[in-house]
């Protein structure tokens, strides 16, 4: 059966040559739209599999928008465009789509593009489907547990956490009036760990007495719509809702998911998601819990009959809960942190580690990457075989190829013997292909046949080998653009893009500087005899304002050098690269003086113009003329002179 493509492009000759090109080559074109409006129409009778996307279309709908309405349908597409400003590449991934081609692009891109899309939206389905029959699962699980009413619901709010992740969540039993409110709220402060708050925990953290609280919820309304408010959308709901607002001040929060269940006795239970991220919640979470509404109303139901047969209210002080086994702890060795933001990676690391599919580990050098892969490694199935690290930037290109797949004996000159290559070696574990980007591009021909069909073939070898093997990828590049410059296929690109996990770096969660800090002394303290134990006040400020090009890595070599020219039990002193403007931006490197006022570009060439112009006596075109001088054309030049405001008078 054919497979059902919209075109969905402004303009004409682009949208037809598309037709005819996918027509040929065996797609059914349902329709060409060059508006949302038109586009949802198309949608609406005829059902694509797959949406042809132009970014700037006819009416103020734009390809983004219409992207948000495919996702929530779960439509696969890809976009078409011939912008590639960051901005606007920025808002174009934030709606996850299936492929990106840049204009104007090759008939064989198109199609590879189209495919890995089909590729990549059915094995995302498959893949959503595992995952949250696993996560139902696990509910039931849960409800089945011998354990307090309390703790099934702290334990089925931290399995929703890699799925919808929240760093506070309140769940109300009862709002309709104030004498009956019932709720209990969970914040998170480190990894599987939350603090369970009941009323008067909150009362307490928020500084605010009964009588304030009281108040507070007699203005707030009861929600009973499923919806979420990022950023400024959520600090304008804080006015109408008091008690959010309230939650936001005390932990710092910048996004809120509302979600009510309807409970047999017509009663509302509302989970209230709060994150510290400005833009957490998409309408990617909203899908996921509509399919899980009548599962998660169920079980909740069914726990809560505990509490009213009789069990203890809501704790009423502060109880840390922690559920992390020593295999998690060592799991994440060396991933140190609590913010959100490295908390969010290692919710990724647990939600892909179970499964088989390709990571692509995005970040700057020194930010943990293979850390990151070692911890994938070591939750997965394949934890008791190899992990194999290749490094794609130190391997010479002649030799890549032969490491990875090896070679038989004789393949050519110096191959004395028969190699094993590193792919074999993995044999039903995993290979860690780190600095992916920097991969020769013949070589990326077969590691995508890898990929496709888990085999490989060694040089001077006569038949393939079958192998299983799972790949994790890492760069510190922006592959976009290497696509885009024609360093990276675009076929690969999209094979490997199936999970991308990105790292933060240290700048961007100096929050986590204080625990790395501590690690990195204990560390090199013990490893070197000192006695070191802590970094003072004034060492700690200076750490946080400086702008850490370098990441993780170059704070750890820092703290080694300096416990080692340290004689103290505290680091008093530390010799950071200069320059560094000391308030968190990037380095600054001085090249004028202060009094010196920067030229910009039209007064340079102005001036240029001008000292050309006087030296050729204000003769522009002809042999010797300041055209020729300049070497561009005696028309552009006249243009340039008007444009910049040079008279004749100027040049005496």
């Amino acid at each position: 059966m054919e497979k059902k493509i919209l075109i969905v492009e402004d303009e004409s000759l682009v949208a037809f040559d598309l037709k005819l090109i996918l027509t040929r080559a065996g797609y059914q074109i349902c329709g060409i739209a060059d508006s949302v409006k038109e586009a949802l129409e198309i949608i609406n009778e005829e059902k694509p599999e797959l949406v042809l996307l132009d970014i700037f279309l006819k009416g103020p709908l734009t390809g983004i928008d219409l992207a948000r309405d495919l996702t929530a349908q779960n439509i696969a597409f890809v976009y078409l465009s011939a912008n590639f400003q960051e901005s606007i590449l920025d808002m174009a991934k934030s709606t996850q789509p299936y492929g990106f081609l840049v204009k104007p692009f090759r008939e064989n891109e198109l199609l590879i593009a189209i495919e890995v899309a089909f590729y990549r939206h059915r094995n995302s389905m498959e893949s959503r489907f595992r995952r949250e029959f696993a996560l139902e699962e696990k509910f039931k699980a849960i409800e089945q547990e011998q354990i307090d009413w309390r703790q099934k619901l702290r334990k089925i709010s931290s399995s929703l956490q890699p799925y919808l992740p929240f760093d506070y969540l309140s769940i109300i039993l009862n709002v309709e009036t104030v004498s009956s409110f019932e709720g209990i709220s969970f914040y998170r402060t480190g990894f599987d760990e939350y603090q369970m708050l009941g009323a008067k925990d909150f009362l307490s953290a928020a500084r605010l007495s009964a009588q304030d609280f009281e108040n507070m919820v007699k203005k707030t309304p009861l929600s009973t719509k499923t919806k979420f408010y990022n950023n400024t959308e959520f600090r304008e709901i804080g006015e109408r809702y008091p008690i959010k607002k309230a939650i936001a001040n005390t932990f710092q929060m910048n996004s809120f998911l509302n979600y009510p269940l309807l409970m047999a006795d017509s009663e509302v239970l509302t989970f209230s998601f709060y994150s510290r991220k400005s833009n957490c919640y998409t309408n990617d979470h909203l899908a996921l819990l509509s399919r899980l509404q009548q599962t998660l109303t169920n079980i909740v139901e069914s726990i809560l009959k505990l509490e009213n047969s009789g069990q203890d209210r809501p704790i009423s002080l502060p109880v840390t809960v922690n559920n992390q086994t020593a295999a998690t702890i060592s799991v994440f060795d060396g991933i140190i942190g609590n913010s959100h933001q490295i908390l969010t990676v290692q919710d990724l690391v647990s939600v892909v580690a179970p499964l088989d599919t390709s990571v692509l580990i995005l970040g700057e050098s020194g930010t943990g990457k293979e850390r990151i892969a070692k911890s994938i490694h070591n939750l997965s199935p394949r934890r008791t075989k190899p992990l194999i690290i290749v490094n794609c930037a130190s391997l010479p290109a002649t030799l890549i190829e032969s490491e990875l797949f090896g070679h038989e004996k004789g393949a050519f000159t110096g191959a004395n013997e028969k190699r094993i290559g590193k792919f074999e070696l993995a044999d039903k574990g995993t290979v860690f292909l780190d600095e992916i980007g920097e991969m020769h591009p013949e070589l990326q021909v077969k590691l995508l046949r890898v990929l496709q069909e888990q085999e490989i073939e060694r040089i001077g070898g006569k038949a393939p080998i079958k192998i299983n093997v799972r790949i994790i990828a890492a760069t510190n590049r922006v592959l976009e653009k290497e696509v885009e410059e024609g360093r990276f296929r675009l076929d690969l690109y999209y094979r490997l893009y199936v999970f991308p996990i990105t790292i933060p770096p240290l700048r961007e969660r100096i929050e986590d500087l204080p625990l790395l800090v501590k690690h990195f002394i204990h560390r090199f303290s013990l490893k070197s005899s000192r006695s070191v134990t802590d970094v003072s006040p004034e060492v700690m400020d200076q750490l946080r304002t400086y702008h850490w090009p370098g990441n993780v890595r170059e704070l750890e070599h820092l703290i080694e050098r300096t416990v080692l020219l340290t004689n103290e039990t505290v680091i008093r002193q530390v010799f950071l690269p200069k320059p560094y403007n000391g308030n968190g931006n990037k380095p600054v490197v001085k090249m004028f003086e202060d009094t010196e006022k920067l030229k910009t570009i039209d007064e340079i060439s102005r001036e240029h113009i001008l000292t050309v112009l006087k030296k050729c006596e204000g003769r522009i075109g002809g042999k010797g003329g300041a055209a020729e001088i300049l070497d561009i054309q005696p028309t552009t030049l006249h243009s340039r002179i008007k444009k910049l405001g040079i008279k004749k008078e100027d040049l005496f």
